[in-house]
């Protein structure tokens, strides 16, 4: 009985193992403990070994490597079609893996290495403290929202409508709210401080690379994107065309990309058609915005940059530069030299009941 592929349905404690010959019959099934896994595969000769891209794929496709094995990893969606009855569990997945890694034409993940995951790690951090951010500042613009001071757009907009409120005394900014603001404001100040220091390690490690280094020199191209690129790219000559990283797990999507996660079906359909550029994608929207079958598909999606008529089209950007002339008219810049740091404390105002 000689074993030719295997295929690993990974989990938290206990692994579907899916053995066949090279016939592609399974001769042999095995639950395995987590401990059991590496014991197992070492006990086989080197073979084909097929695996989910999901958690943790890639710390069991090193470890696995190095004991003399061939590991592929593969998207989930790509192997479910070989998934055989209506139930799902364990045994199915495993025997699915071992037959999705046999086909010639399947597409494969890269493995990661230890350094890229640990860059990916920053950016995924330096993300959700984002996120955070924004929503500590979305909540301190609603509070004062409702005691009568409006902040304009920025981060600089919302300092100075916490140092209005502060200093003013015609708002309703009691001792109580500007407690509270002083708190959300020195969770924010926290926040960027955190974001500011991650910044500060990626572009730490982005000079310590080369690869890195030759990204810089495109326009456009700061740390962020080259040390992203590289850590989910990892070496490009795994890839025949730019547009295969498309299918990278984690990468962008084209409704994703503009911020809007709920358009129809009808306008998504426009989108698959997007390539991927692995340094600008809006490199790749514009280029492919001069297509005939992109603005004929894309007229209630891409705007009026994107509708196909010239006419319309002129008319649109005049119609665009002047409301944006009627709305620079209405909201002036705001030029201020000094920065304007979070307030330190509020005026001890008493709470009016009603």
């Amino acid at each position: 009985m000689e074993i030719t592929t295997i295929g690993i349905d990974l989990a938290k404690s206990v692994f579907a193992v899916s053995c066949a010959d090279g016939a592609g019959k399974v001769v042999m099934r095995r639950q395995l403990r987590r401990g059991q896994v590496l014991e197992f595969m070492g006990e086989i000769g080197a073979c084909v070994v097929g695996m989910e891209a999901c958690g943790g794929a890639h710390h069991w496709a090193r470890a696995i490597s190095k004991l003399g094995h061939e590991v592929r990893l593969m998207s989930p969606g790509l192997v479910k079609p070989y998934c055989k009855g209506p139930n799902k569990h364990d045994r199915n997945d495993a025997d699915a893996i071992c037959e999705a890694v046999r086909r010639p034409q399947m597409r494969y993940v890269a493995v990661k290495s230890v350094a890229q995951q640990d860059l990916l790690a920053l950016h995924r951090v330096r993300a959700q403290l984002m996120k955070h951010r924004i929503a500590l500042s979305n909540q301190l613009r609603a509070l004062l929202h409702e005691r009568g001071v409006v902040a304009r757009l920025g981060a600089k907009g919302l300092r100075i409508a916490l140092a209005q409120a502060q200093t003013d005394e015609r708002n309703e900014v009691s001792g109580a709210i500007g407690a509270l603001l002083l708190e959300l404001s020195g969770w924010l100040r926290e926040s960027e401080e955190r974001i500011a220091t991650i910044t500060k390690r990626i572009e730490r490690a982005v000079k310590d690379d080369e690869r890195c280094l030759r990204l810089l020199e495109v326009p456009g191209v700061g740390p962020l994107i080259a040390s992203a690129v590289v850590a989910t790219v990892g070496n490009a000559r795994e890839f025949k065309r730019g547009r295969v990283t498309e299918r990278l797990p984690g990468t962008y999507s084209a409704p994703a990309l503009l911020g809007r996660q709920d358009r129809p079906a009808r306008d998504q359909q426009a989108w698959r058609s997007l390539p991927a550029h692995p340094v600008d994608p809006w490199r790749a929207l514009a280029a492919l915005s001069q297509s005939p079958r992109w603005r004929s598909s894309a007229r209630t999606v891409g705007g009026a940059a994107l509708r196909p008529a010239r006419a319309q089209r002129g008319c649109g950007r005049a119609r665009q530069s002047q409301r944006a002339g009627a709305v620079g008219a209405a909201q002036p810049r705001l030029e201020l030299s000094p920065s304007h740091p979070y307030p330190s404390s509020f005026p001890s105002r008493p709470s009016t009941g009603g």
